[in-house]
């Protein structure tokens, strides 16, 4: 297990925040991330710590051409989720883009900032590796390391790793949550040995309400019931770019075929126009 650091300062997320929204809105002008860390990093607040991180992050990145070791390395500043999101974007085989983790970055920071509780925080985490289809042993070990979960938290999430795909997930939500406790305590049964009791009642009853359901419904419920972070969504791609050339070329090979259909009719085809000879010029006409 990953060594537990201590919550940042809220400056520090700000500065996050505003870090990914720069990389994310400058990667699309297909800027190397070499040049874009060297720029933006005199454009953060030099009171935080982020621009020492970022010096750290370069010098990985010109040896390896990696950030994620650094990010690892930096376990007092960056958590062990950060770190995960921004390996799996450097993969050559996954699918998770750069653009992607920084998406997902900057919603964290944000929240963050708002004042993120242990609840909200695990469900936005949680939701990034269902919707991205991460690797959910990795990711979960990687969140059970976040500061701002208590030891109670961290084994749940780590003991979540063995059940999640044997268990229905909105069933062992209800098992950990206050809304369960009470029904115990109603029907004159000991708590002993249950729990812990992690989430609230409004918790338990959304995932009362959304068992044998997909994942996902239960995220949509919590985000509209209890004002959790929206997870950015994976962009699909855009199929009709190139609506425009195809039909450019489509039109080309039928305005050929309407000259065509037109020289045949009124004096048939030349076909001896099409030959080339082995230079490459044009054969001459078949002399009668």
């Amino acid at each position: 297990m990953t060594q537990r650091s201590t919550p940042l300062e809220r400056a520090e997320y700000v500065e996050q925040a505003y870090l990914y929204q720069l990389l994310r809105e400058r990667t699309a002008q297909e800027m190397p991330m070499q040049e874009l860390l060297e720029q933006i990093r005199y454009e953060l607040l030099t009171t935080t710590n982020l621009p020492m991180a970022i010096d750290y992050l370069l010098a990985e990145l010109k040896h390896s051409g990696q950030m994620s070791p650094a990010m690892y390395t930096l376990a007092h500043y960056y958590t062990p989720f950060q770190a995960f999101l921004v390996e799996q974007a450097e993969r050559e085989a996954g699918r998770f883009t750069m653009e992607m983790a920084l998406q997902v970055l900057e919603g964290e920071a944000k929240y963050r900032v708002e004042g993120a509780t242990p609840a909200g925080l695990f469900f936005y985490q949680f939701e990034v590796l269902c919707r991205n289809r991460l690797n959910y042993d990795k990711g979960l070990t990687a969140i059970s390391s976040d500061p701002i979960f208590e030891p109670d938290w961290a084994k749940w999430i780590l003991m979540l790793r063995a059940q999640i795909g044997l268990v229905d997930f909105a069933d062992l939500l209800f098992l950990v949550s206050d809304e369960y406790r009470h029904r115990l305590i109603e029907a004159a049964q000991r708590t002993e040995g249950k729990g812990p009791f992690l989430f609230g009642r409004k918790e338990g009853r959304i995932a009362l309400g959304n068992r044998q359901k997909d994942p996902l419904y239960l995220f949509g419920a919590m985000q509209r019931h209890l004002g959790y972070p929206h997870v950015p969504r994976p962009k699909r791609p855009d199929e009709n770019k190139d609506a425009i050339p195809q039909l450019m070329r489509r039109m080309e090979r039928l305005e050929t075929r309407v000259k065509l259909m037109e020289e045949e009719r009124r004096a048939g085809i030349d076909i001896t126009r099409f030959y080339e000879n082995e230079a490459g010029d044009e054969m001459p006409p078949d002399p009668q």
